[in-house]
């Protein structure tokens, strides 16, 4: 059964220290006005968000034996308003993912966030703003947010999520308390997707938990993008790096207009399976076979190389299948 949205997920898995420093923060009575939430895409940030959103305004209730911290029962009202995104005491706040639109926070929304904090709570607890992607906040709307950092109204809490705290002004960093999230440790990923993905067998499902490096988000978007079988093709094709007829046919495979998905994928794990074979070779491990094949210090120019290309076909919209050609090519050292 695959997970609920954050907002409506009752459940904690791993990160269970972070939720008990949360609790015991706003226990002391001095709870900081702005968190923010780093780590890795889909290790459960914005989860642990939504969840001690719902247990400050929930009243912060007692902690329930055997239970996770910062636990509401599945048919605690608060968590099915927040889930309907009904509670007048929590505004959200996070990227437009539409066609054709910027992926962005806009300012108009940063606007009426700070207006919404600035009135009474309507239930006579917190105010809460979760910002899920708050690295996304144009350069207007990131100002609007420092304002309301440097200036938070009482008993009103700022909870933003983000992979890339580096993208965040330096002055909003350092007005918020962070929050450092790791991955989850394997023998809980296996749990999860033996409960999420039953259809896999043993052996993909761990699989599928080395290549997400403790996300499970990361673990479900392999495992509906055929990752699996991506990860063994990357490995394939460092093994033995094809010619130009193998370029072409690779071209086509994960370079075409239907395989939007699998061509940053695809490239996130072949350049991640040479930078550790790489890592492992410099600290004098075992080395594939093909690295041999060029010094070091050229594999990993190359890396940055393809790396780059990558980059630059995503965000540019460039020819996808005239990228995996030229990537093939730097690879080959040609």
């Amino acid at each position: 059964m695959i997970p609920p949205p954050p907002r409506a997920n009752p459940s904690l898995f791993g990160h269970e220290e972070a939720a008990a420093g949360l609790a015991a923060a706003a226990r002391s009575g001095r709870l900081h006005h702005a968190w923010l939430f780093c780590g890795q895409p889909g290790i459960g940030k914005a989860t642990l968000a939504y969840r001690f959103a719902r247990w400050l305004l929930a009243g912060e209730p007692r902690d329930v034996e055997g239970a996770p911290p910062l636990h509401l029962p599945e048919d605690h009202p608060i968590l099915r308003r927040v889930a309907a995104g009904s509670h007048a005491d929590l505004m959200v706040l996070e990227p437009q993912s539409e066609p054709g639109k910027r992926h962005i926070i806009k300012v108009e929304e940063a606007r009426a966030a700070r207006n919404f904090l600035n009135f009474t709570a309507a239930e006579g607890g917190w105010r809460v703003v979760v910002m899920d992607e708050v690295e996304t906040m144009e350069a207007a709307s990131a100002n609007t947010i420092l304002k309301t950092l440097e200036e938070p109204p009482p008993r009103t809490v700022l909870l933003l999520v983000t992979a890339s705290p580096g993208r965040l002004l330096p002055t909003i960093r350092s007005r918020c308390r962070r929050l450092e999230m790791a991955g989850l440790e394997p023998e809980t990923m296996q749990t999860l997707l033996a409960d999420w993905l039953p259809e896999k067998t043993r052996s993909d499902r761990e699989a599928l938990a080395v290549l997400a490096e403790g996300s499970p988000g990361r673990a479900l978007e392999l495992a509906a993008g055929e990752g699996v079988g991506l990860a063994r093709l990357a490995e394939a094709t460092l093994t033995a790096l094809p010619n130009s007829e193998g370029a072409y046919a690779l071209a086509d495979r994960i370079g075409g207009r239907e395989a939007a998905m699998a061509f940053p994928a695809f490239f996130t794990l072949l350049l991640r399976h040479l930078s550790q074979a790489v890592r492992d070779a410099a600290r004098g491990g075992p080395a594939p076979a093909w690295l041999a094949a060029r010094p070091l210090a050229a594999w990993v120019e190359a890396s940055e190389a393809v790396r780059r290309l990558v980059q630059d076909t995503e965000r540019l919209s460039l020819d996808r299948r005239q990228a995996v050609l030229v990537a093939m090519e730097t690879l080959r050292g040609r």
